[in-house]
């Protein structure tokens, strides 16, 4: 699905090595996360014991240098994994998804070495990290964080709140990269990223729990009361915390667009699997042309988005931009996942409302693809300054 050329020859085909990788995470979520992602949802459990069974595959740092701990995989390799969690569970490829892209990447692509080597190692083995970007007041507007830190003499204090923080109040999250007001330059705010460990004093972490999506995921609500940390937390140079967050959340967007393509195709799966089966008038419903349609429409949306996000990572692996392409990928394959979710409903009827079928757990699901890491509106807004609007 990759375009390459050589000799004037386009190659869509995969590595042998991602054809592997591919077969590998599915039989892993078939056999691991599809017989516990009922119950985990259910009953709202962040399953520990799964993410580390998940890090012993090689899903944590999927990306990282050898040299750090990590599996050195390109973007493409990552992107079919989370695609391949999210055809069977949302929940758990949200996890792998925010671990490798929100969590671990601005360490990777902004922290010293000395960072690095510090946290890197455990963020690939069996640690969870958070990107504390969102508050009440700063969502779309990230330029409207209220969290405030202070340089001390040679402490930074962190005061102020984030809330739908994924992977931040674990057993095992580690610590969160908090966006905060630093100071003013020319009238303006100046953003500053602090690496937060979850030990410290100071900093609590609360499970926001009751959510319709992603109920066996972990999203956390942060607070930092006068919380003490060493100048050598921060991340980067003070006032590029902006530029850092947003431009991580380009890559972000990557993951959230392979939710949505997997999402989709684990529903037209079920919605396929269960038209053959299914009689009405004497034949199964997959031979009505009004159902054979739905699902005739769901493949080749399903193969669209695919392609376009591909292409969006296979830019990103040439070291090309691809800020313009991940917001397409992201926008397209959340709303196809919510056309194919949709239609799959309706091609099950009755029974894709009920829990004993997965179809009402991805019809739920995938609701947040549309607003996590840049809404549907922010992301025609981004695509529409890309192309000159």
């Amino acid at each position: 699905m990759c375009p390459s050329v050589k000799d004037n020859i386009m190659n869509f085909d995969l590595t042998k090595e991602q054809e592997a990788l591919r077969q590998k995470v599915r039989e892993f979520a078939e056999a691991e996360v599809k017989p516990v992602a009922r119950y985990n949802d259910e009953h709202q459990h962040f399953d520990t014991e799964l993410t580390l069974k998940m890090g012993e595959l090689g899903l944590l740092g999927m990306t990282v240098p050898k040299e750090y701990g990590g599996h050195g995989w390109d973007n493409l390799s990552y992107i079919i994994a989370v695609e391949e969690l999210a055809r069977v569970d949302g929940s758990t490829a949200a996890t792998i998804a925010a671990d490798n892209s929100l969590g671990i990447g601005p360490i990777k692509d902004y922290g010293t070495e000395e960072q690095k080597r510090k946290y890197l190692p455990q963020l690939c083995k069996d640690k969870l990290w958070g990107f504390g970007l969102t508050e009440e007041d700063a969502g779309s507007d990230s330029r409207g964080t209220k969290t405030t830190a202070k340089l001390e003499g040679d402490t930074w204090v962190l005061n102020g709140s984030k809330i739908f923080i994924t992977n931040s109040a674990t057993p095992i999250s580690l610590g969160t990269s908090v966006q905060a007001v630093s100071g003013e330059k020319d009238g303006k705010p100046e953003f500053t990223a602090l690496l937060v460990e979850n030990t410290v004093e100071g900093f609590t972490q609360t499970p926001m729990d009751d959510k319709m999506m992603w109920r066996a995921s972990n999203t956390g609500k942060l607070v930092f009361n006068n919380v003490r940390l060493p100048r050598e937390c921060i991340l980067g140079e003070p006032g590029e915390g902006s530029h850092m967050m947003l431009a991580t959340l380009d890559s972000g967007r990557l993951s959230i667009a392979a939710m949505g393509l997997g999402c989709a195709q684990g529903a037209y799966e079920m919605a396929l699997a269960y038209s053959k089966k299914r009689v009405q008038f004497g034949k199964p419903v997959c031979k009505f042309q009004a159902v054979a349609f739905k699902l005739a429409d769901m493949a080749m949306k399903i193969e669209a988005a695919r392609n376009l996000l591909y292409h969006a990572c296979w830019l990103k692996d040439q070291h090309r931009p691809f800020g313009k392409e991940a917001a397409m990928a992201k926008l397209y394959c959340s709303e196809v996942a919510a056309e194919v979710c949709d239609n799959a409903v309706q091609v099950m009827g009755g029974h894709g409302l009920l829990k004993e079928f997965d179809m009402e757990r991805f019809y739920r699901d995938q609701r947040i693809l549309q607003i996590g890491e840049g809404t549907s509106e922010i992301l025609r807004l981004v695509i529409s300054r890309a192309i000159g609007c």
